[in-house]
């Protein structure tokens, strides 16, 4: 359906409302399709009233969850999940929903509870493998993490998520042909997937092979411009190679992308220094301290090196 035939069922329903306000049936319509649409304060409104008419109803509570998880209230999210499942404590439904408030409250332990109760009932739910691993990612237990994943991705190969937490398991267990498999699943399935990219050009550039690094990370930015450390690690490449021009035209680009970012200019200083372009280089680690809130080292650091590499009167 449309975005003009929504609209013109919610004036149709609100319509008939007016006229029969006791018209459950519709009042039920229309708070749905408010929730659909992104009217979520409307929304609500709806199924609270529906509530106060309807108090047993799991199902009025669940969509309440609902509105409350995308008004970004955990707690109120919580607590009608939590009614839905005392009305109704057989719907995996609530529980996977409960779930994934737990997981935004950082409330890991419960999450887990959840997604399990999920699994009991309903043993092939790859999305709640996959959020387990989350789960165990964050408790950073990464052994149990990797089971969950690999069963999500079992169930549903183009889960490109699993593959990515995968691949990030894999590189830190220095499994590097295992990692560069799950990441190469994840851009086969999402050709646009910036960070696996990213992350495939970050080994080869660990493993000195640089040309392809520079492909990788020329992938990267193409989906995603501002990605800083992309950046960073194409000027090391490209300062390695001694192609100096190559990095002073990459650094523009990303300072054009990225403005006021202290790292970037740090680096531009690096590439003007071996350009021995003096004016400009002390410029940039001027502004590198001015943005020091994104700056990874101590602008005192910074201060000093500039004195020391300065020539007198610039």
């Amino acid at each position: 359906m449309s975005d003009d035939q929504d609209l013109q069922e919610i004036e149709e329903l609100q319509a008939i409302l007016r006229e029969d306000s006791s018209n459950f049936q519709a009042r039920r319509r229309l708070a749905v399709v408010l929730l659909d649409k992104g009217f979520n304060e409307e929304a609500l409104k709806q199924f609270q009233f529906l509530i106060s008419i309807f108090p047993n109803d799991a199902g009025l509570y669940y969509n309440k969850g609902i509105v409350h998880e995308k008004m970004r209230d955990s707690a109120k999210a919580e607590q009608a999940y939590l009614k839905a499942i005392e009305l109704s404590p057989d719907d995996t439904d609530f529980y996977y929903n409960l779930g994934l408030v737990y997981i935004d409250m950082r409330e890991f332990d419960k999450a887990i509870e959840c997604f399990k109760r999920v699994l009991s009932t309903d043993v092939d739910d790859s999305n709640s493998y996959f959020n387990l691993g989350l789960c165990y990612v964050k408790k950073e237990q990464p052994e149990i993490a990797k089971v969950c994943f690999m069963k999500a991705v079992q169930l549903n190969s183009n889960d490109i998520f699993a593959h990515f937490h995968l691949g990030y398991i894999y590189r830190n267990e220095g499994k590097i042909p295992e990692a560069i498999a799950e990441y190469k699943k994840v851009i086969e399935q999402s050709p646009n997937y910036s960070w696996a990219y990213f992350n495939l050009g970050s080994i080869a550039y660990d493993q000195g092979d640089y040309n392809s690094a520079l492909g990788y990370l020329q992938k990267t930015l193409e989906y995603n411009p501002r990605d800083i450390e992309a950046y960073k690690i194409m000027t090391k490449i490209l300062f390695k190679t001694e192609r100096y021009d190559e990095a002073y035209g990459i650094m523009k680009v990303a300072l054009e992308e990225v403005p006021d970012n202290g790292d970037l200019y740090y680096v531009m200083a690096q590439v003007l220094k071996y350009k021995q372009m003096w004016a400009e280089y002390k410029e940039c680690m001027t502004l590198a301290m001015e943005n020091h809130d994104t700056l990874s080292i101590q602008p005192k650091e910074v201060q000093a090196e500039l004195e020391k590499n300065l020539p007198q009167g610039v």
